[in-house]
This record gives C-alpha cells, structure tokens and sequence, in this order.
C-alpha cells in the first residue's frame, strides 16, 4: 500500500504578518570569517571610511535630483539634462560603494536620517535656488567626497586592501572629477551671442 507523504507543520501557505525580530549583525561590526585575506580590523577601518563616503554620495544625488527638478532659467533645457545624466552616475556609484561595503562584511548605511545625520555636505534649503548657486552647491559638495576618496584610496593602498584602492580611484574619483569639470564650466563668464572684441594693441602682430 503506497504511503502518503506527510506534510512538515512548520511550513504554511499562509502569509505571516507583522514580524519583528533582533538584528543578524549590527552596524558598525563586520563578519568574522570572510575568506577575503584581509584582517578584521582592516575591514572595520575601510567599511566605516566607506560609509561616511556613502552618505555623502547619497547626498550628493539626491542633490543633484533636487536641482533637476527645480532648475530655472535661459540654461534650463541643458542643465536639466546633465543634472539627472548625474544623479545617474552617482546611483551606480552609490551601488557600487554599498555593495564592497558588504563585501567587506560590513553593513551599508541605507535610511535617509542615517544618511543626514552622517553626511559632511551643507544641507540646502527646500526652495528653489538660482542656477549659479544650484551650480556651486553642487560643486562644493564634489568637493568634499574627493578630498575624503583620496583620502581613503591611499589609505586602502596602505592597508593592502586593492579592491576598495581600486573603486576609490577608477570609478569615485574619476566619476566626481569629470562632473566636477561640466559643472564648473558653466560658471565660465562669456557671451552668447556676440564675442568680445579684443582691446586696441593687444592683436596679433
């Protein structure tokens, strides 16, 4: 005679709701036996330097999120494309930090009030904001993650930890440096429609 299967009364199809549970590991520590050659107190050093570099990127896309939306002005067209072709870059640079984070056996900064309570970058107002202003704010807050990411790419290369060296330098840094520079450029003072015309004796000979 053929034997039923019996069913395992642990499992259910039947949603559980309302689950609350103690955390499986707590910010600020990292996993002990990642077979990653690198010593714990390595990987402690560069997650925390990690994170506080991953709040301020966090910060700056959503800055540059909140200045697409509220650009105004002759430049609008234009910068309301850069700023979200931006905001795009920093969204992958904002996976990619959080996720050596975790390779690293840490735990990823990821809510907004953690976020703003950790970040270096000038908070700004709600309203609108004129265009050069938009433009320095962003260039200042640029500014901040790559004074911190040299910082932190010498100091993995110093520690022997080539990933994070390696994140730092081909993918922040370069990222930050060349928005810094389409940022900066629209700063230049020169006209648009009508060139100046040079001063008398100071031609070409």
């Amino acid at each position: 005679m053929e034997k039923r299967a019996t069913t395992n009364s642990n499992v259910s199809a039947q949603p559980r709701f309302h689950q609350r549970a103690g955390e499986i590991q707590a910010y600020g520590t990292v996993n002990h036996a990642l077979p990653l050659e690198l010593e714990e107190p390595v990987r402690l050093e560069m997650t925390e330097q990690l994170n506080q570099l991953l709040a301020d990127t966090i910060t700056l896309r959503d800055l540059y999120k909140k200045s697409h939306w509220q650009v105004a002005g002759a430049t609008f067209y234009q910068l309301h494309l850069l700023f979200d072709k931006h905001y795009s870059e920093q969204s992958e640079l904002v996976d990619a930090i959080a996720e050596r984070i975790q390779a690293l056996g840490g735990v990823s900064l990821a809510m907004a009030a953690d976020v703003a309570e950790t970040t270096r970058i000038e908070r700004p107002p709600r309203g609108r904001e004129e265009v050069p202003v938009q433009l320095s704010r962003l260039i200042g807050a640029h500014q901040v993650i790559i004074r911190e990411v040299r910082i932190l790419a010498r100091r993995a290369a110093q520690l022997g930890d080539d990933g994070t060296n390696d994140l730092a330098v081909s993918e922040v840094l370069r990222t930050n440096e060349l928005q810094t520079w389409f940022l900066s450029e629209h700063l230049v003072n020169v006209p648009l429609v009508k060139a100046e015309e040079p001063a008398v004796g100071t031609g070409a000979a």
